[in-house]
């Protein structure tokens, strides 16, 4: 079967609007959440949300384009046009861009134009409804939009899974591949949710947490007072090719995609279970010929049960508490990005293999007897990453697992 690698990166959240920028706010532990600006969040529970700062999507499309894509697709853009930078083609590069393929992941996609487009319908009537809304919000045109730019004319493809979308997008650009679908691969992950509609919604289903006086403190994956988690918006992009291709082109490589699995726990709409995480942890474990894990990027949402439920199904994989290596989660530095998050996890994890060092989960103060790893809780800490796996889990009992590998 064909070896996949990772040869370009872009990603963009509430602590940077670069990978570079992102990465070093997320190790030293800043957080980009805060009061929402977005709209007026005086009449709801929750007022707070990791939002992108300081981003204008006139940088990233034409002005007179702007409106005819939501703002999912905006990040999108952003995170791909850096991706493909970072790949470097060159012009000496021979691409045949029929073999290059999309792969894109969003769990909502435009929400502000179903949103927006809702109110109109509603106070102005059907035929002042905008004509771009409809091909705005299809969570598909993420990579509509990015394939339009880049010119890529192979598969283009999109997972709709909650929160393991940008997971999901990864893995099914690394069968595409494998298979012999495409050379190459452009995976992009996008979600902006933060929207009266979606954080009434989320706080309807006593999913957010409520620590408004606190926005900082407030998404605390692992600790014993974690109280839901806190909505992010962001995108994250990866360039993946087939090795002897990177290779023959003399790319360089941040890492090789040596494991996936996927389940569903057939359980529940919205409470995750045991069984259907561990299950997708032992695929892809397997898939990878069952290697020693140096660092877990967890899905870590800071809710009660994914927190206890993923400790345990790590605990499970690899043979108990001492077995397992240093595991955290970023969502305490960004929010949770739906279904831009396992995309901007994985590019956290290959970053963190490029850099040696592991990302901390913060705000852990008080331990949970339910969770008790090494959460890497005291600040980022040093270390020789060799095999580094990321979790995602999504609503509907939707998992995926990524393995990454440093070449």
């Amino acid at each position: 079967m064909r070896r996949v690698v990772v040869t370009g990166l872009g990603m963009i959240n509430s602590v940077g609007n670069d990978k570079e920028t992102s990465f070093k706010a997320i190790c030293d532990g800043e957080c980009g959440i805060d009061t929402i600006t977005i709209f007026d969040p005086e009449n709801y529970s929750v007022k707070i949300a990791g939002e992108v700062k300081d981003f204008d999507p006139k940088t990233v499309m034409a002005p007179k384009e702007v409106k005819k894509a939501d703002r999912f697709i905006h990040l999108g853009l952003k995170a791909a046009q850096e991706a493909m930078s970072d790949a470097n083609f060159s012009d000496n590069d021979t691409i045949d861009m029929t073999r290059f393929g999309i792969s894109a992941g969003s769990g909502i996609g435009g929400l502000p134009s179903i949103e927006k487009n809702s109110n109109i319908l509603k106070e102005r009537g059907p035929r002042r409804i905008s004509p771009f809304f409809i091909p705005g919000a299809l969570v598909n045109m993420l990579g509509g939009f990015v394939s339009i730019e880049h010119g890529t004319q192979g598969p283009n493809l999109s997972s709709v899974t909650a929160c393991a979308a940008g997971t999901h997008a990864i893995s099914e650009a690394c069968k595409t591949i494998m298979c012999n679908g495409a050379e190459r691969m452009l995976v992009v992950s996008a979600e902006s949710a933060i929207t009266g509609v979606g954080i009434g919604g989320f706080a309807a289903m006593k999913a957010l947490s409520t620590n408004n006086e606190n926005p900082k403190g407030a998404s605390r994956p692992f600790d014993a007072n974690r109280d839901g988690f806190v909505m992010g918006e962001g995108a994250a992009a990866l360039v993946l090719e087939d090795y002897d291709s990177a290779k023959e082109r003399g790319a360089r490589i941040y890492g090789e995609i040596i494991g996936f699995g996927e389940s569903g726990d057939a359980n529940h709409i919205t409470t995750p279970s045991l069984d259907g995480p561990s299950r997708a942890m032992k695929a892809a474990y397997k898939m990878a010929g069952e290697p020693t894990i140096d660092y877990v990027n967890a899905h870590g949402t800071s809710t009660p049960i994914n927190d206890k439920n993923e400790t345990a199904a790590v605990k499970d994989l690899l043979g108990g508490k001492e077995k397992c290596p240093p595991m955290s989660s970023i969502k305490g530095q960004i929010g949770h990005c739906l279904g831009a998050a396992g995309g901007i996890e994985a590019v956290t994890c290959l970053m963190a293999m490029r850099d040696g060092i592991i990302p901390p989960t913060i705000n852990y103060e008080t331990e949970d007897e339910n969770c008790d790893l090494d959460y890497v809780s005291n600040g980022s800490r040093k270390a020789d990453l060799n095999v580094c796996m990321s979790n995602s889990f999504g609503f509907g009992g939707t998992n995926g697992v990524l393995i990454f590998k440093k070449i």
